[in-house]
């Protein structure tokens, strides 16, 4: 089996379409640059202010001016713009970011987020997330299916909640998860796994679509 994490960010680059303004979140959501469909025009863009970012820099030769959200060297595409964090939110709360491509901690059947806290953890704080989740069109989790083999995606979350009923589709190493009105829907699988594999892994019940087909 190739790498998980990337597995899931390639998977997540097959939904973004020519021309749409994505915003992604630190860590996995990051690769998802990696593997953009080649020929489609893609605008990533950035809470702390970039519209146009691209890719890591090679090691070494990133500018210390020109980070990410999370921090991390990014490079950035030709017409990119920056601008401050009042524009910023104003793109996002606006709703004009097509998706939002992020990690969580937990999810739930009802689309239900928790990705900014473990209790008792030292954290900077949410961040843009609980923006970003209610104003981007689409959110798409990019997460490994279990974490040290406990089950993330559950019947009710048990951490801090994000924000409530916002999820669209989970994009695990097992499969497509879309959140629909009667549950949690698997869509596509990955050739490695089963669905009985899939259920066991997940707490909340995994309703398989009757047009189920391979990840892609």
């Amino acid at each position: 089996m190739a790498d998980v994490k990337d597995i899931i960010a390639a998977r997540v680059a097959k939904e973004l379409k020519d021309g749409d303004v994505v915003n992604l979140g630190i860590g996995l959501p990051t690769m998802v640059v990696n593997f953009l469909p080649p020929g489609i025009d893609i605008i990533i863009q950035s809470e702390n202010g970039i519209m146009g970012m691209g890719p890591a820099p090679a090691a070494g030769s990133g500018d210390v001016d020109i980070v990410n959200a999370g921090g991390q060297p990014v490079t950035i595409t030709n017409g990119a713009m920056f601008f401050d964090s009042a524009t910023s939110f104003g793109i996002i709360r606006g709703g004009h970011v097509d998706a939002t491509i992020l990690g969580a901690l937990e999810v739930d059947e009802k689309g239900n987020l928790a990705n900014w806290i473990v209790p008792g953890k030292m954290v900077p704080g949410m961040g843009g997330a609980m923006d970003l989740v209610v104003g981007a069109k689409k959110v798409i989790v990019a997460m490994t299916h279990t974490q040290k083999g406990a089950p993330k995606i559950l019947k009710k979350c048990t951490l801090p909640y994000t924000a409530l009923g916002v999820v669209n589709m989970i994009v695990t190493e097992m499969g497509v998860l879309e959140v629909k009105p009667e549950g949690l829907v698997l869509t596509e699988l990955h050739p490695d796994f089963t669905k009985e594999q899939v259920q066991e892994a997940t707490e909340a019940k995994v309703i398989v679509s009757p047009n189920l087909k391979p990840m892609q």
